[in-house]
């Protein structure tokens, strides 16, 4: 048996359409974390199972689902995420395999544009699982990493990922995120110097324009990758303040 599982929260601008792609499946399971909108509701609509959750990250969510969708597979797929019907035939194909995972590429739409590169393309994330072989680490707050007791494979067909539609909500996500790589650092016991948040922008631009091939979405590619710098830069430069704070006081 197959189950399709989507993370939600406050995702009914995109639920019904994800939920639609995913109908192949031999269940679809909605795994919501007590949405204010109107999610639920139209996830049950749409014909899938809900099951609710408080967040406590990323990682503790995904292994939720492990534990508690009475699955042999499952295929996580987030609510921006579509889906498509040759991605069901390979899914359906590779299941009889000996793999007990599978990662699968994302054509990520950023502001209308497709990404060919900066890190949105191929992007591969291992979301189709064997449950009985696979955990998530819980150290992993955001980025989840799944642990597996067997060897892993390669998906050919893409997921459509909608990945971000203005520049206001790109902003607000990674500021999200910047919050949950400085707690990583922090457990990590780094320590950034007062030149590290600088050199960190330059690596991180560098990597995403030039060694991502991001200059192949020309613009877009600078853009992005310029803002992503930026958020490498603040999440050290906050680090620094803080730890320059707790040695002072």
């Amino acid at each position: 048996m197959l189950a399709a599982v989507i993370l939600t929260l406050n995702e009914a601008r995109h639920i019904t359409d994800c939920i639609a792609s995913l109908h192949w499946a031999d269940a679809v399971v909605v795994l919501d974390s007590y949405s204010e909108d109107a999610t639920v509701s139209l996830a049950r609509a749409a014909g899938a199972e809900v099951l609710q959750h408080r967040f406590e990250n990323y990682s503790r969510q995904r292994n939720v689902a492990l534990e508690h969708v009475p699955a042999d597979w499952i295929f996580f797929v987030d609510a921006d995420e579509r889906a498509t019907p040759a991605v069901a035939a390979e899914v359906r194909q590779v299941i009889g395999r000996d793999e007990v995972g599978w990662w699968i590429p994302r054509h990520n739409l950023i502001f209308g544009h497709r990404m060919r590169g900066a890190g949105w393309w191929p992007d591969y994330q291992l979301r189709l699982l064997r449950r009985d072989r696979a955990h998530y680490d819980p150290t992993r707050a955001v980025h989840e990493e799944a642990v597996l007791a067997g060897e892993a494979g390669y998906l050919r067909q893409p997921l459509i990922h909608y990945n971000y539609d203005s520049l206001a909500q790109f902003i607000a996500k990674q500021r999200k995120y910047t919050n949950y790589a400085i707690d990583i650092l922090r457990h990590k016991g780094v320590r950034p110097r007062s030149y590290t948040p600088y050199t960190q922008f330059v690596r991180h631009v560098w990597w995403r324009f030039i060694t991502l091939h991001g200059w192949r979405d020309h613009g877009y590619g600078l853009l992005l990758s310029l803002l992503m710098g930026y958020y490498e830069w603040q999440t050290y430069h906050r680090l620094y303040r803080e730890q320059r704070a707790t040695k002072k006081a």
